[in-house]
This record gives structure tokens, C-alpha cells and sequence, in this order.
């Protein structure tokens, strides 16, 4: 199991922070640094910047937003990265949510699955540098009937394949990425419950491509906070998961909430997003299980998480992405350093 770290989104006072912490992680050995974006900063900027001030380190995109670019418009960023990084671009791509995808982009959030699948499908052919044409639901080049002509891309990325990580949640989308991707990129992942919520889809999902997990980056987020007082670390990361759980999406669709109840905590997960929906957001934050938010982050003394990476490593987890709490640089650059500690202490490094 390889450790990666995860800046978040850009801004917010935070940026010279954040490469400072990709510059540590750098030094430390980790294996890749992930940006987001979603209607702020967006991530090819930030992974060119901090990709020129690292040597070593992966720089990936989690996530390049489907609706938010072309697909050959993402061929020739992941192209150009690649190149520019010197062959250390990971390229993750995710649907983004209902709300994003048509309030800032102006893109229907419909048919997520079959648009990712066409997506990956253009976004591979071009950067491969075939020439570029494809006739399908969502994409259709070079449009009929007019100038257009298949080009192909003019750039050499430094590898024949750049690796290609899809943000998936869903049993059937967890299926399709298994399929047509090289890793997965997840969010409150937790091992207990892996095999169902995680394994068995993307498992499926090999197996259609006549593959096996081996290869296969399951490649989650996992939240960590340094300490003593395990129920008081908890506790930070209360509001992030009721703001998931209970206000990412509307009611009838919130991918995070049906995560929460095939996880077991239908009845909370239920609970939560009454509660944040309806305006209480602190109400929503205390009726987060603490065994919920435990099972999904690391928690506690580095001889904890120690034991904790071993079970992510157990469930098959490849790449652990940690995102430390912390209002410091100096408590961000301390979790670093414990993570590769407790990397050592488990065995994994």
C-alpha cells in the first residue's frame, strides 16, 4: 500500500500551505498529491504548480469534472501534464453532482454512467493520438455535414497510457469504473464494510474487462486527526460528515446517504439529513454515529492508525490518500510525517 495526500480544494488563504505540504510529502516518499475542484479553483492550474515545484511525487486530478470540459479537451490537459511532469500525471474524472453540473455548468445530469463510459472512450482514443472520431449519444466527432475533420493530438504524453481514476459511490458506477479504468477514487471507505460497498462491484466490474482486482487502485480519502481522545478527534470531522451525508444533494438523490445505509446506518443516515435539510445542521453533526465517522477516517495516536492502515491494507486499498485535519501548517506537515511512522509501524512502507 502506497500513501498519497490530498490538498482539497485550492484558496481560502490556504495556498501557500498547500505547497508547502506537497513539497513535504515530496521529500517524504508519498506517491501522489490529488487536487479538486468544483466551482472554485480548478485543478489543471493547481497540479502544473505544484508539479513544477516537486521532483518525484504524482500529481493527480481528483477530480477534472466531466461536464466542465470536452473530452478532447481533457486528452490534451492530462497530455500536457504527463509531459510537462515528466510522465507523472494520474487523470481522475467523476460526474461532479446534479447541482454543479447544471446550475454552474449548464450540463443535465442525466445518463451519468453512459456519459462517463463515452467520455473515457474519446478521452482514451485521443490521447492515444489515433485520429479522433466517434459517433455516440453524447459526443459526436467531427460533427456530420460541416468542416470538420479527424485530427489527432499534436502532444507526446510521456506514456503510452496515462493512468485513468474514476470518482465513483454507486454499485453500478463502482461496476462500470472496474471495467473501463485503472483505480477508483473514493470517499468514506471503510474497510469493515469494503467487500459490499466497494470489492464486489468493482470486482464485477473487472471481470467484464477479463481482469481481476490485481492492477487495480482502490484509492480512497481518508480524513486523519492526531491524539489521545479518540471520541474528541471524532467530533471534528461530525459536520463534514452530516454536510455529506445529509446535504449533498437533494433527498431523493444524495449519493453519499445511500452510501451511509449499505453501510448498515440506514436509520441514521435517515436522521442526518431530516435534520440538515431542515436548517439543523448542528442536530445533523450529533447524530452522526461515532462508530461512522471512525470506520471511515484515522483517528487517534500513530500506534492506532498504525492498526488502522493495516486494515485498509487488508481490504485491498493500494493507495491511501490522507487529507490531515489541522488549522496549522505545522499540524498538516506533522500528520504527514506520522502517516509514513505509522506506514513503518504497521509493516507497509
Amino acid at each position: 500500500m502506497r500513501l498519497g495526500i490530498n490538498l482539497g480544494y485550492w484558496g481560502a488563504g490556504m495556498d501557500a500551505d498547500n505547497l508547502a505540504v506537497a513539497r513535504e510529502a515530496d521529500r517524504l516518499g508519498y506517491s501522489v498529491c490529488w487536487a479538486a475542484e468544483a466551482y472554485g479553483s480548478d485543478a489543471p492550474t493547481v497540479l502544473s504548480w505544484v508539479a513544477a515545484q516537486t521532483e518525484r511525487i504524482d500529481v493527480g486530478a481528483g477530480i477534472f469534472q466531466i461536464p466542465a470540459r470536452a473530452p478532447a479537451m481533457t486528452a490534451m490537459t492530462a497530455a500536457t501534464l504527463d509531459s510537462l511532469s515528466g510522465g507523472r500525471f494520474r487523470l481522475g474524472l467523476g460526474v461532479s453532482g446534479p447541482q454543479v453540473s447544471e446550475g454552474w455548468y449548464g450540463v443535465k445530469f442525466d445518463k451519468p454512467l453512459a456519459r462517463t463510459r463515452e467520455y473515457v472512450e474519446i478521452v482514451r482514443k485521443a490521447m492515444s493520438r489515433e485520429r479522433l472520431s466517434h459517433e455516440g449519444e453524447h459526443w459526436t466527432l467531427p460533427l456530420p455535414d460541416g468542416p470538420g475533420k479527424p485530427i489527432k493530438l499534436t502532444v507526446h504524453p510521456v506514456r503510452e497510457r496515462i493512468p485513468l481514476y474514476i470518482a465513483a459511490i454507486g454499485p453500478k458506477n463502482l461496476e462500470q469504473t472496474g471495467e473501463i479504468a485503472e483505480g477508483a477514487l473514493l470517499v468514506f471507505f471503510s474497510p469493515e464494510h469494503a467487500e459490499e460497498t466497494t470489492l464486489g462491484p468493482v470486482r464485477a466490474g473487472r471481470a467484464k474487462a477479463g481482469e481481476d482486482l490485481a492492477g487495480f487502485d482502490i484509492c480512497p480519502t481518508v480524513p486523519m486527526a492526531l491524539g489521545d481522545d479518540v471520541d474528541a478527534l471524532a467530533d471534528i470531522f461530525r459536520p463534514y460528515t452530516a454536510l455529506y451525508v445529509g446535504g449533498m444533494g437533494s433527498r431523493k438523490q444524495n449519493f453519499y446517504n445511500k452510501l451511509a445505509q449499505r453501510m448498515g446506518y440506514e436509520k441514521e443516515a435517515a436522521e442526518i439529513q431530516d435534520k440538515y435539510l431542515a436548517g439543523d445542521k448542528d442536530g445533523a453533526a450529533a447524530a452522526v454515529p461515532r462508530e461512522l465517522i471512525d470506520s471511515t477516517t484515522l483517528l487517534g495516536s500513530v500506534e492506532r492508525i498504525a492498526e488502522r492502515m493495516q486494515a485498509y491494507a487488508d481490504a485491498g486499498v493500494g493507495t491511501l490518500s490522507l487529507a490531515p485535519a489541522g488549522f496549522t501548517l505545522d499540524e498538516r506537515i506533522g500528520s504527514l510525517r506520522a502517516g509514513v511512522t505509522a506506514m513503518e509501524r504497521a509493516g507497509l512502507a
